[in-house]
């Protein structure tokens, strides 16, 4: 959530920057705004709402200079308006912020007291009105940011310009990202590196405690305390061309369609075609005797999580506890040393699983993480990455990181079970030409649009939607509701489908459809029955099964998605695809923002 950019070059850094926050619209933001030195002084445009409001003010009131920050706003404290809207500042400097500043309340009074005049609600100002009280002492802008910097408590990425010093950016973080960007002339800062992907590939990230200076030649790394620190520097593989839409109408529609492709890159990096063999990195820690695993999550991710508990339980024995990490932080469950703890994060940088892998490390838990951004702080700070080998994920819903976080899991599962004398090298090759297979058949998917269309139609209608699974499909129910709600904003819910007569079924009417995950599984007569029940109490039944559970649910579903036929342990996978289309499908007939629905943020790095 959030977004910062910044330019100091000879360049004009407005459309460097703008460009930027573009780039950084999937995080989610309500706000936006520029600031940049010209001729010295500080100026500031700013706007409520999506960035076209931005670029219209820009275009009548341009923004020159070549030294300059911006930022894509979140709301936390204060409303969304353009009051409110980063950059903020004075005469004497401009910040943009990331992040919560947990003591601005006492911060605050204290600069009231000194004279200070606050024009906004933000915690965020609270940073400004620090390093201007401290410009007026006297200070530098590097001693007045440092000083500021060390007052400061909370999660914060930061980003300053001063009147009167071209030529001149600061920047600094604490558990929160941020990037410092390489060019010829002219250095960038930002949140990720897909703000800087069209402006260069040499890319520094920055570690907790990192204050930046940069000047148009050079990057100086040091701590709060002026320590010098060296920051290597890497080159990302990442390009501009990797972020566009490629002629779909959302950015969501494109991923989707990439899901084949990403099963298909995540299983190249962990398997071996030739012996059908999983193969993970060397861990420093031995899977066949940690004692039990826990997992945790938030959203998307932690539904991941669900299917892979049942997968470690089932085919690895092995005891599984699961909490979203915003409970987990607080709850501090009793842990045995050396167990495994697998956290689940498409960004790296999840400020409550991010917090719960930190309360893991100090009850000496084995930390692996399950991640889509290689150079996260998740990443920096685990035993052990698998990654899921989605590439940029733009919009704010999760679609292929979800197939990929089961993909990886799944070979984890494998990988575990081996390990631990569970499955036997026959039982291996099957279960891993399952997963081989899966690729075509998520193709396959796709030729199911009209059919998925034509539920849709009926799901755009409802107000409220009822979801049933059971088994590892429980989760992948609980995955189609949250993107449904999350996009078409239709209240959803998901159900264990056992658990439908211990109350839901009070919910039953022609009112409201009941989208069920079906497949012939070993479960499949156990959900059959529970969807007979719902149909006796006039339930509109809307089924995704495959060739041989069509010949059943035929009968009583109103609308059926027919789908390949694959093997049981892979058919959570293959099931997601659908319930994801079809969120989409409404979401389009609704005529919402599907790519930047209202309130979400892609990256949630504050509490």
């Amino acid at each position: 959530m959030c977004g910062i950019c910044g330019a100091v070059g000879l360049r004009h850094a407005t459309p460097i920057i703008f460009e930027g926050l573009r780039r950084l619209e999937y995080r989610g933001y309500d706000s936006a705004g520029i600031a940049t030195l010209v001729d010295g002084q500080v100026e500031r445009r700013r706007a409520a709402g999506k960035l076209d409001n931005l670029a219209d003010l820009l275009a009548q009131d341009p923004l020159p200079g070549t030294t300059g920050i911006g930022h894509t706003r979140w709301a936390t404290h204060g409303a969304p308006t353009t009051g409110n809207a980063h950059p903020h500042g004075t005469s004497r400097v401009a910040i943009v912020h990331n992040g919560i500043i947990e003591n601005f309340e006492t911060l605050r009074r204290e600069l009231e007291g000194a004279g200070q005049v606050f024009e906004t609600e933000t915690d965020s100002e609270t940073i400004a009105q620090l390093v201007d009280y401290h410009l007026q002492q006297g200070l530098t802008p590097k001693e007045a940011a440092l000083r500021t910097l060390r007052r400061l408590e909370g999660a914060y990425a930061v980003a300053m310009i001063f009147a009167g010093h071209e030529g001149l950016m600061i920047g600094a973080c604490h558990n929160a990202p941020l990037a410092v960007g390489f060019g010829d002339e002219e250095m960038f800062l930002g949140s990720d590196s897909l703000a800087l992907a069209p402006l260069t590939r040499r890319i520094a990230y920055m570690e907790n405690g990192d204050c930046v200076i940069l000047t148009p030649q050079r990057a100086d790394f040091m701590t709060f305390d002026g320590t010098p620190v060296e920051r290597q520097v890497q080159v990302t593989a990442l390009t501009a061309g990797a972020i566009g839409k490629d002629g779909y109408r959302h950015y969501m529609e494109k991923e989707l369609h990439e899901h084949p492709l990403v099963i298909g890159q995540t299983l190249q990096r962990m398997v071996d075609p030739a012996t059908r063999r999983v193969s993970l990195p060397d861990l420093p820690f031995n899977l066949a005797s940690v004692p039990r695993a826990v997992i945790t999550a938030c959203g998307s991710a932690f539904y991941a999580g669900m299917v892979g508990r049942y997968w470690l339980e089932e085919l690895a024995r092995l005891p599984v506890d699961i909490d979203v990490a915003s409970e987990m932080r607080y709850r501090d469950p009793p842990l045995t040393p050396g167990s495994l703890g697998l956290l689940i994060s498409q960004s790296g940088e999840t400020a409550d699983t991010l917090a719960a892998l930190r309360g893991l490390r100090e009850k000496a838990i084995h930390i692996l993480s399950v991640l889509n951004v290689e150079h996260s702080t998740m990443a920096r700070e685990s035993d052990t990455v698998l990654g899921t080998v989605a590439g940029p994920e733009i919009s704010v819903a999760s679609t292929k990181a979800f197939t990929a976080q089961l993909t990886v899991l799944a070979c984890l599962s494998i990988a575990t079970a081996r390990a631990r004398g569970k499955l036997d090298s026959l039982r291996e090759e099957e279960l891993v030409g399952a997963l081989l297979d899966l690729p075509s058949r998520a193709a396959d998917v796709f030729k199911q649009g009209d059919a998925i269309r034509t539920m849709a139609r009926v799901v755009a209608e409802a107000r409220d939607v009822l979801y049933l699974g059971r088994g590892s499909l429980f989760p992948v129910a609980m995955e189609g509701a949250l993107k449904l709600k999350e996009i078409s904003y239709i209240h959803a819910e998901a159900y264990a489908a056992g658990e439908m007569k211990h109350g839901p079924i009070s919910l039953i009417d022609r009112s409201v459809p009941i989208v069920a995950t079906a497949p012939s599984t070993p479960l499949f007569d156990k959900t059959l029955s529970n969807l007979q029940e719902a149909k006796a109490r006039g339930g509109r039944l809307l089924v995704f099964t495959d060739t041989r559970g069509a010949e059943r649910v035929g009968a009583i579903a109103e609308h059926m998605v027919v789908l390949p036929s694959v093997h049981d342990f892979v058919a959570p996978i293959l099931q997601t695809i659908p319930v994801q289309i079809l969120a989409y499908e409404v979401a389009v007939l609704k005529g919402t923002d599907v790519d930047q629905p209202r309130n979400l943020a892609k990256s949630v790095t504050v509490e």
